[in-house]
């Protein structure tokens, strides 16, 4: 009934009204369990959770070694279409919990298991031309328009081609045969080109040496792959810079989606993100979809946003490699808005994790004029940055904090703000550089590792006491 079991589960999941969800009967099976009940192995969990009468997923198995592993991807691969629900590949884990843990995690990916996708779903068919899209830092990239085909239940009508590189790589021709696949069963990818089909119709694509939006000279990073349109007023850059300042990590601001900014830009009352601030009910009074009520509410939500913290305010501005955890540690680092703007290139590269194109991209944003009246703008907007305060107390500096099990007079995210307010440190995994263990109800993995390990654990009347004494 539906062709994309994906989007249908989380779709489901989103909806208001919960009599929906319920009537689209989804299910799931329990993978983990997270209260230390003495398992030692990843295998006794499921065994654990079945006993309570959790739905685990009967085709898990224990493999010995890395041969049984491939045996059971294969025969996973095997049975893929027999199953009730969509499956695109196998996770693979440590069994032995304690080897789990001490393996560590990479930034939300733990160490101790990994997806073994199955290959891609393929189809074949033509590329009918290729496009260049350009995003909002100007970064041109070529798009592959395809004769539309099924794949997976999925119709897929394009296919990103990343760069100029890629298109060399596969010795890619508009009018080609190819073969496309849907990588994780969701990214449309072209995996092959089919040279013996060809008639001799087909063309070379080239790189265009202007715009294709607003016909500026396209530039070549020379260090790189890149094309890119420098034109910082061109509007297909104006228009994702202006979607990218709205999202969720920058100022986030409820109701004002791509549609609303187009006709916000179209109808000439936005030209800047700064111009969001200024926008009075009356202006979308003549827009499509505008009654008053809306109209109210949206101004509401936006007038509500402009108080925002340095760091979130840093990820908005679009600057060229500068994430949502880089905008974190640059705002943890200078403090303030004012601070970063002065630093050099040097002071930059001193920051873990910036490198030196970081850093220039960085130095150079701030050295520009439009730039800095852009901000002059936000301001006379009313918009206010919020710095990250100060430790009012540096006796926790230095000090390592985890957390575990529920706490009950104080919520988590309190926990650690306060934590960071002392001038200590939050991770979210137990090892040797812990102080503290702070352990609430049901407490999961991390008291036993801290137990082994010798870490402090302290009782969150006690962890409460230690903010009293400090604070």
């Amino acid at each position: 009934e539906y062709a994309n079991p994906r989007n249908v589960a989380a779709g489901s999941v989103r909806q208001l009204d919960p009599r929906i969800t319920a009537s689209r009967r989804l299910d799931s099976f329990a993978y983990d369990l997270v209260t230390s009940l003495g398992q030692k192995t990843h295998e006794e969990k499921h065994n654990i959770l079945k006993s309570f009468g959790f739905k685990v997923n009967s085709y898990s198995r224990r493999c010995r070694t890395l041969e049984e592993v491939f045996d059971f991807h294969k025969y996973c691969q095997k049975i893929r279409q027999e199953l009730p629900y969509e499956i695109d590949g196998v996770v693979v884990i440590v069994n032995p919990i304690d080897i789990f843990e001490k393996l560590g995690v990479v930034g939300k990916a733990p160490r101790g298991a990994i997806a073994y996708k199955f290959p891609l779903k393929q189809a074949e068919t033509v590329v009918e031309d290729i496009k260049v899209q350009v995003g909002r830092t100007g970064a041109l990239t070529p798009v592959a328009y395809l004769r539309p085909v099924r794949i997976g239940g999925v119709v897929v009508s394009r296919a990103t081609l990343h760069n100029e590189d890629e298109i060399k790589r596969l010795g890619l021709k508009i009018g080609d045969t190819v073969i496309v696949g849907r990588a994780g069963d969701v990214i449309p990818d072209i995996v092959k080109v089919l040279p013996e089909l060809r008639t001799g119709r087909e063309k070379k694509f080239k790189m265009p040496k202007r715009c294709p939006v607003c016909g500026a000279e396209i530039k070549k990073d020379p260090d790189g792959a890149i094309y890119s349109c420098p034109n910082p007023d061109c509007p297909a850059r104006k228009h994702r810079y202006l979607y990218h300042f709205i999202s969720k990590g920058a100022f986030d601001i409820e109701g004002l989606g791509p549609k609303i900014v187009d006709q916000l830009v179209e109808n000439g009352l936005v030209a800047d993100p700064a111009d969001f601030f200024s926008l009075k009910e009356g202006d979308l009074a003549g827009l499509e979809r505008f009654a008053e009520k809306s109209a109210n509410n949206l101004i509401k939500a936006i007038q509500s946003r402009k108080e925002i913290s340095l760091d979130r305010l840093i990820y908005a501005l679009g600057i060229d490699n500068v994430g949502e955890e880089t905008a974190r540690e640059l705002a943890k680092r200078f403090g303030s808005l004012e601070n970063l703007a002065g630093a050099s290139s040097s002071a930059l590269e001193k920051i873990e994790d910036i490198g030196p194109v970081v850093a220039k991209s960085i130095y150079n944003w701030f050295r520009e004029k439009r730039n800095i009246d852009f901000l002059d703008k936000l301001k006379r907007a009313g918009v206010k940055i919020k710095n990250p305060k100060k430790p009012s107390s540096q006796k926790l500096s230095g000090r390592v904090f985890v957390l575990t099990g529920k706490m009950k007079n104080i919520t988590r995210e309190k926990a650690k703000e306060e934590i960071r307010k002392l001038g200590g440190k939050v991770s979210e995994s137990v090892s040797n550089k812990t102080d503290f263990l702070v352990v609430g109800e049901n407490p999961g993995s991390k008291h036993e590792k801290a137990k082994k390990l010798k870490v402090k654990t302290i009782s969150e009347e006690e962890f409460l006491k230690i903010i009293k004494i400090n604070s």
